[in-house]
């Protein structure tokens, strides 16, 4: 039984403990998120290691009226618990449940909406100037993870932030390494002089006494120095630099520590950061133990720490990716892997191993990778970038400018593409066709299994014609046979008929079209299905033939219709006069919200019974 917990249902029931009872809070709650993630799986030991912050936060600052924005918002457990959703909490992520983020859409406590990396500075500081320009007093915290401070959109948001004078506090929970000891006597005085309600108003009255004389810019810039010596090895020079004063660091796992220093820093104005060391996992030994994992460890026992992984009857496609890659670079030297901080979800741990010097985890930098990738490129290289698919969309301009203008050889692995579950609207890969379709040079592939992945990144080894993008789902594959199987080059742009039939052709892409030709077995030789691994360059040739031997066509695909395979495929019939019916199943305009996959397929109309009722009907018009 959670005696403190089970009390709180709003920020408020909070504000009259004692540092005591604080303590004893943080620890029921860390004990409800290892109950609540064992049974239903989430983002685990992100919010582990932020508990103090975010009870320390809700404790000083008057939600709702003064607001937090998570950056990625998988550390924003504690968050959720505290703003009435403690009950809510064991659907997190499940079809019409919590969602796994902060959602504007959930709650007024959700300031603003984070699934991706980096945005949280930007979108603070955007709240921070709406309250003052519409005379609002509101207090306005941005709370970002080391990881997403690598995001170059940040580094704009600090920047833009320091020079603008907003009255904006940025909490930096720094969780790559726990907090020494000891951390220096000359370090604890400024932190607590720094802080310090009397130490500001005269810092204040002083600057305005000398107003903007070459003796305050003297002065400052030694005191600058002086402060950043103290602290060099934790960057406060850096953000002192983009116009931030720096605290700390703290030890963001003290609640006694954090809430003293942020009573401090309520009081000043303009921007600042708090420089907070947190134990990624604190207080459940297994997570600690290795965070890694323990990010999102799946179902496991809350006791021993068991994980109870289900035995893989099939490979999944980023373990497919993972040993080709190794197998491709031990063949040719010019392969290298690029991963935006997804080493271990996208299969590249091995080929990191294996070939250290030809791996480059550049961090949560999705831009920097394409762009990263053109100039390997054009060094002779032969880079494989993967990102997933719902990430690519920020490195849209790059995959433009630097690949496909340039002609440079770079094949883009986009993971998660389609509908991936229960990370919601943010992470499905719905867009990817669709935003890619359009630019020259590139060339868009979806394999249907296993060793169509293969042999597509085969071919795309040997490709020359600009971006050469494969776009494969997350989780496991068909069962296809492929490890022992040959290499082989396909020829670009070239379709398959995988079934003959005689009155509806079903048009697929990616694995999709196995779902089609299983709905398509029962009935007979009525229904053709043709595999289109390519969706650009479009195989014009085989859709003249389809154009001439069927009135009515389905096309199915795990993307949004509006510019995807649908997309393509009508505009090329229509353009060619054709009267045809083309009836597309895929998704609509609208976002995917969380769900399993398979309640997502069955959502959408992509399993294969809502693929024989759509034959059926179409058969019988």
């Amino acid at each position: 039984m959670d005696e403190l917990l089970d009390k709180i249902n709003s920020p408020a029931d909070i504000k009259n403990m004692g540092i005591e009872e604080l303590k004893v809070l943080c620890g029921e709650i860390r004990s409800y998120l290892v109950e609540c993630c064992s049974a239903n799986p989430g983002h685990l030991a992100s919010s582990l290691g932020a508990v103090e912050l975010i009870v320390g936060y809700h404790y000083v600052f008057n939600s709702p009226e003064d607001k937090i924005v998570f950056d990625v918002g998988h550390q924003a457990y504690a968050h959720k618990i505290i703003t009435g959703r403690r009950e809510a909490f064991r659907q997190n992520r499940k079809k019409d449940g919590l969602s796994g983020f902060p959602s504007r859409a959930e709650s007024e406590y959700d300031s603003f909406g984070a699934g991706h990396s980096s945005t949280s500075v930007s979108a603070a500081l955007g709240l921070a100037e709406a309250a003052k320009l519409q005379g609002r007093k509101d207090k306005v915290t941005a709370l970002i993870g080391d990881g997403a401070l690598t995001g170059g959109l940040a580094f704009e948001g600090l920047n833009n932030a320091g020079s603008s004078g907003a009255d904006l506090l940025v909490i930096l929970n720094d969780n790559n390494q726990s907090i020494d000891g000891n951390l220096g006597a000359l370090h604890n005085h400024l932190l607590t002089l720094t802080t310090s309600i009397r130490y500001n108003r005269l810092k204040d009255q002083v600057w305005q006494r000398l107003g903007e004389s070459r003796t305050r810019a003297a002065i400052q810039k030694w005191l600058r120095k002086v402060k950043s010596w103290s602290v060099s090895p934790t960057g406060g020079d850096l953000f002192e630099a983009l116009g931030f004063r720096y605290f700390g660091p703290i030890d963001g796992n003290d609640i006694s520590a954090v809430v003293r220093t942020l009573r401090k820093l309520a009081s000043i104005s303009g921007p600042r950061i708090l420089h907070c060391y947190t134990v990624k996992g604190k207080g459940y030994a297994p997570a600690e133990a290795d965070p890694v994992v323990w990010h999102a460890p799946g179902k496991f026992d809350p006791q021993t720490g068991e994980r109870k992984t289900a035995e893989r009857k099939v490979a999944r496609y980023q373990d497919v990716f993972g040993k080709v890659l190794c197998e491709l670079a031990e063949k040719d030297p010019r392969v290298v892997g690029i991963t935006p901080a997804m080493a271990s979800g996208c299969g590249m741990t091995e080929f990191a191993r294996r070939f250290p010097q030809r791996f480059f985890d550049v961090g949560i930098e999705e831009e920097h990778a394409a762009t990263f990738s053109a100039g390997l490129a054009a060094g002779g290289l032969r880079p494989f970038c993967n990102i997933y698919s719902s990430f690519s969309q920020r490195a849209y301009d790059q995959i433009i400018h630097d690949i496909a203008l340039q002609r440079l050889p770079v094949v883009l692995c986009l993971d998660r593409a389609g509908l991936v579950g229960e990370d919601g609207a943010t992470h499905q890969g719905a867009f990817d066709i669709a935003a890619y379709r359009s630019i020259p040079n590139a060339t868009i592939s979806a394999p249907r299994n296993e060793l169509e992945l293969k042999r597509l990144m085969y071919t795309g080894l040997h490709s020359d014609s600009g971006p050469f993008i494969i776009r494969y789902p997350r989780g496991g594959g068909e069962g296809a046979a492929w490890e022992d199987e040959p290499y082989e080059d396909l020829p670009v742009g070239k379709a398959e008929l995988l079934k003959d039939g005689s009155e509806v052709a079903v048009i697929g892409a990616g694995p999709f079209v196995n779902r089609a030709l299983e709905a398509a077995a029962g009935f007979g030789d009525k229904v053709a299905v043709y595999y289109f691994r390519f969706i650009k360059p479009l195989d014009t040739e085989a859709l003249d033939g389809i154009a001439g031997r069927f009135s009515k066509i389905v096309t199915i695909e795990d993307g949004t219709l509006a510019g995807g395979l649908f997309g393509a495929v009508s505009e090329y019939i229509t353009s060619k006069g054709k009267g045809t019916r083309i009836v597309p199943l895929g998704i609509g305009d609208s976002f995917v919200p969380q769900a399993s996959q398979a309640e997502q397929r069955a959502e959408f109309g992509l399993d294969t019974k809502s693929i024989e009722k759509i034959l059926q009907k179409f058969l019988e018009i």
